[in-house]
């Protein structure tokens, strides 16, 4: 391709809400453009780029036994209703009806358009596993669309969809999946890390998320460095923590004793009085959870020194979402803000204790009475409590693998993996016979790869304050020749000679041949879009030489025009 033949419209103005660099470099190199709020459009650079991505994809996919299918963007909202998700979606699901009335969505994911393809179609266990996937568009009405392609309404995605017999077929396939997506980003030049994840709306019980490791990332995952452990803040657990009770390395026998702790409202404060650490105290932290049909005050109870990760609790009470309570709500709900804790608490409050504080003895905790709270509380004696895994693991805890200290990262989500089990194949009616000739749901799994996310992502990792640096992998070409004057026919003609020799080697390549742009604007376009390498022809021609750029490193080399070809391959493998 040359550059003349070309629409690469480049600018040097930068977007005002443009505050990723993948954001302000796709843009001003021509990549894309925006035609409303989280919604683009790729131009011929960016269509390159976003091809190759997915053939990778592809590839991959193909070679682990999958089967690509097409499944319309358009869906029933019927089948949402079916599977129980047509209200649960939110207003990130845009429905609409057609002229005859008829309601439909746009897709958001697929999960029951492709239950409703397999449904009655496979109908014996012979003919389990099935891996069946796309790659198409799927609209998201984001509240807040922003960063570009990074948090788009529209967007491209890969989404496959396994189906099984059995429990063990389905970890096979989804550890399958894990093993085939880190090939699609190992070949796509990505410095990544696989991660426990939470299943969010999509459901099931296990799931994986892949991040690209970059300092813009939205989502926090905890890491360890001595170990693979990896895991998102919504999942990230650590080694449980235990405070020695002062009595329990004692033979003295203690009770629970109710102390007068007059407006000392914050754990700070009733630690402080009572002369003990605020590990040692139990946190109450109040939230109103909503769910489908009801609004209702639930408490959870975390140690002091902790805090809550609210996607936790949220899946702890199964509720849609969790919003702060308010000092009416409090008081609505017979509690006392600042004096709450979990033995006494009202019969008719819902509440849930951290796992790891379960059965613990000689915690501080609010009486439920104000101005008082209890020491010396054993919370085995607690009958009917409820008990999960609420706290966010801090930067310094323990891993729970190897002993290891654990640390934050920035990641960009651009993949996830998901062991469905029979959500919604029980729901909506979707069984197949066993060897026994008995009906059954089928046993779901679910693989998402952002691909147009991924073409920001790579930018994300790979950039400098000049621009793009696109992999060898996802470049929208391998090398681009740089005629510094495309008026003197020597120069001109050393171009065409080396561009044709680079194509029939099957090296992607751009001929700048623009007669009208000067040498250093060609150069600016060079490293604003990213090319991996480039060939300068200019001043040394007569000399024999021609100059190779590094694009990454922005190292020069002379090179003999009669070696070009050879050492581009090289610089390729390396």
């Amino acid at each position: 391709m040359k550059f003349s033949r070309m629409f690469i419209p480049t600018t040097k103005e930068t977007p005002n809400d443009a505050s990723l660099p993948s954001h302000q470099y796709l843009i001003r190199g021509g990549f894309i453009n925006q035609v409303g709020a989280g919604i683009y459009n790729f131009m011929p650079l960016g269509k390159i780029v976003l091809d190759k991505i997915r053939a990778v994809v592809k590839d991959e996919m193909d070679k682990a036994g999958a089967n690509e299918v097409q499944l319309g963007f358009v869906t029933p909202t019927s089948l949402w209703e079916e599977s129980g998700r047509a209200n649960t979606m939110g207003h990130e699901m845009l429905k609409f009806k057609d002229r005859k009335n008829t309601s439909f969505v746009l897709s958001p994911t697929n999960e029951e358009a492709i239950v409703d393809l397999v449904r009655n179609r496979i109908t014996s266990y012979k003919d389990l596993p099935v891996n069946l996937y796309q790659i198409n568009t799927k609209f998201r009405d984001e509240a807040r669309p922003r960063f570009g392609l990074m948090r788009g309404r529209e967007f491209l995605m890969k989404d496959g969809y396994s189906f099984h017999a059995n429990e063990e077929d389905l970890v096979r396939e989804f550890n399958l999946m894990e093993a085939t997506y880190k090939k699609v980003y190992t070949r796509l030049g990505l410095d990544f890390r696989v991660v426990a994840a939470d299943s969010g709306a999509i459901g099931g019980s296990g799931s994986k998320e892949f991040h690209v490791l970059a300092n813009s990332g939205e989502d926090t995952i905890v890491v360890c460095p001595d170990c693979e452990y990896g895991a998102n803040i919504e999942a990230a657990v650590r080694k449980p923590k235990h405070v020695t009770a002062w009595f329990e390395n004692t033979n003295t026998p203690v009770s629970m004793e109710r102390v007068l702790t007059q407006d000392l409202k914050t754990i700070e404060d009733v630690a402080n009085f009572l002369s003990i650490s605020k590990a040692q105290t139990i946190k109450a932290v109040i939230k109103k959870a909503i769910y489908e049909n009801k609004i209702q005050t639930v408490i959870f109870f975390i140690r002091g020194n902790d805090e809550l990760e609210e996607t936790k609790a949220c899946n702890a009470v199964n509720a849609l979402e969790l919003i702060d309570a308010s000092e009416e709500d409090i008081n609505d709900a017979g509690l006392i803000a600042g004096y709450c804790g979990p033995f006494h608490l009202p019969s008719n409050i819902d509440f849930v204790i951290d796992l790891e504080i379960k059965d613990e003895v000689g915690l501080a905790c609010g009486a439920n009475e104000e101005h008082y709270h209890l020491i010396n509380t054993d919370l085995s004696t607690l009958e009917n409590a409820k008990y999960y895994d609420l706290v966010a693991v801090q930067e310094g805890d323990s891993c729970a693998c190897c002993g290891g200290k654990l640390q934050y990262t920035k990641g960009i989500e651009a993949g996830h993996i998901f062991q469905l089990g029979t959500k919604y194949s029980e729901a909506m009616n979707a069984n197949f016979l066993d060897e026994n000739g008995k009906a059954k749901p089928f046993i779901m799994g679910c693989y998402g790869i952002g691909v147009s996310r991924l073409v920001a992502a790579v930018i994300e990792q790979n950039h400098d304050d000049k621009g793009c640096i696109w992999t060898k992998e996802t470049a929208p070409f391998m090398v681009d020749i740089i005629v510094s004057n495309s008026k003197k026919e020597e120069e001109a003609q050393a171009g065409e000679e080396i561009y044709e020799k680079l194509k029939r080697a099957g090296i992607d390549t751009i001929l700048d041949d623009r007669v009208n742009a000067r040498f250093g604007f060609k150069m600016g376009d060079f490293e604003l879009i990213g090319f991996p390498y480039a060939v300068v022809i200019g001043k040394k021609l007569p000399e024999g030489f021609v100059e190779i750029v590094d694009r990454k490193t922005l190292e020069k080399i002379d090179v003999k025009i009669e070696d070009v070809l050879s050492k581009i391959v090289e610089l390729i493998k390396q």
